[in-house]
């Protein structure tokens, strides 16, 4: 049985006539230029009636297009919502005599130990102590760098000695003398994080670039909301003091239980030095479960985990949240092995405070500075 051609031009095809079909006598012979009659299309289309492929084409980017606008728009809010709660309180353009920026870009990121607006019942779950009206003092402090070379983590134990140099008030506006040798988390409790970002330019000679802080509070909520960050401990600790009790091997950490890991240092024979290597573990470990594809494009746990850590988050003036999402990342980096971390090199102490290895220190900044490979090593 003859078939009908398929196809968009089967209409206008030259029709087929079988060898054996019988012609009238002395009918002509189709010519080539000889066209029949397109008839009329159905309304009930036939099998082989079908819309042509570029309106299905047509359709399909209409919706590519449709869904691109709207991830647009999602992502345009999410960003200015995200702006807007930025606490941008740091005006580091207030802090004096600073050394040139470098290549790359510098992170001091610090976490408080602020009780502000927290319950005494929160303060007891939480091991903080104290009062709400309490002074702020920093129980962490690091420098990130980002560079060419990879991400490297920094810390800086809050017992160094370091000089805590002439300074421009805060509050007053006014310049004020220097204090001589101290620790360096007194210059927060000093003069808050301006004075902390002179005394750290001062003693190490690196420019920060973006400051970040946040509180006890902020920090819990931020572990709780992703619903714990996996650990693997080396070996378990107690200590009474920050609430700690851990068993070695892996498990997940609360929000009040890695408070209590970070805050840890009377269980460690190392004390500060100790401390600031669980710190780096557990930030990095923190950004990396941040920064993947299932908190990121799950709405029920980026908001949250967003939310908790913006309403408590303290940042510089030129903040924004490219860069905190870029300083995550960073940190994510360091702990998958594409950055390193390490503590600021130290050569003993003095009065009980932690001395610097100057030289190697210097060595260290150069390489920061000019975004060459770290090869300073941190004894400690």
């Amino acid at each position: 049985m003859h078939q009908r051609p398929r196809g968009r031009y089967a209409d206008f095809q030259e029709p087929y006539e079988p060898a054996h079909a019988a012609r009238p006598p002395n009918s002509a012979p189709f010519l080539p230029t000889q066209r029949p009659a397109v008839p009329p299309r159905s309304e009930h289309p036939g099998p082989y009636d079908f819309e042509p492929a570029p309106r299905r084409r047509g359709k399909g980017k209409r919706i590519l297009i449709s869904v691109l606008v709207i991830l647009l728009v999602v992502a345009a809010g999410t960003y200015f919502w995200a702006d807007s709660k930025l606490r941008k309180e740091v005006d580091l353009s207030k802090v004096i005599d600073r050394p040139a920026a470098g290549e790359g870009t510098n992170y001091l990121i610090v976490g408080s130990d602020s009780r502000k607006g927290m319950s005494a019942a929160r303060r007891k779950s939480l091991h903080t102590g104290g009062s709400a009206e309490a002074g702020q003092r920093t129980d962490s402090m690091m420098i990130l760098h980002v560079g060419s070379h990879g991400p490297t983590l920094i810390s800086l134990p809050r017992d160094s000695n370091v000089t805590i140099p002439e300074f421009r008030g805060s509050a007053s506006g006014r310049i004020r003398p220097a204090m001589g040798a101290n620790k360096l988390n007194a210059s927060y409790a000093f003069d808050g994080p301006q004075l902390l970002v002179r005394t750290v330019e001062y003693n190490t000679g690196l420019h920060i670039d973006h400051y970040a802080e946040i509180g006890f509070t902020g920090f819990a909520d931020i572990v709780d909301a992703m619903g714990g960050v996996e650990m693997d401990l080396d070996k378990g600790f107690t200590d009474k003091w920050s609430g700690a009790d851990f068993k070695a091997g892996k498990q997940t950490l609360n929000g009040t239980q890695a408070l209590a890991y970070v805050r840890t240092r009377h269980a460690f024979t190392g004390s500060d030095l100790d401390r600031t290597k669980n710190q780096q573990k557990f930030l990095s470990a923190l950004a990396s479960q941040v920064a993947t594809p299932g908190t990121l494009l799950d709405p029920f746990t980026l908001y949250p985990v967003m939310s908790a850590g913006l309403d408590t988050l303290v940042v510089d003036k030129d903040m924004n949240p490219y860069l905190l999402g870029k300083m995550f990342f960073a940190m994510k980096d360091v702990n998958s092995g594409e950055g390193r971390s390490m503590n600021m090199p130290v050569s003993g102490s003095v009065g009980g405070n932690l001395q610097w290895d100057r030289p190697k220190v210097k060595q260290l900044v150069d390489e920061l500075k000019n975004d060459a490979p770290v090869t300073v090593t941190s004894d400690r």
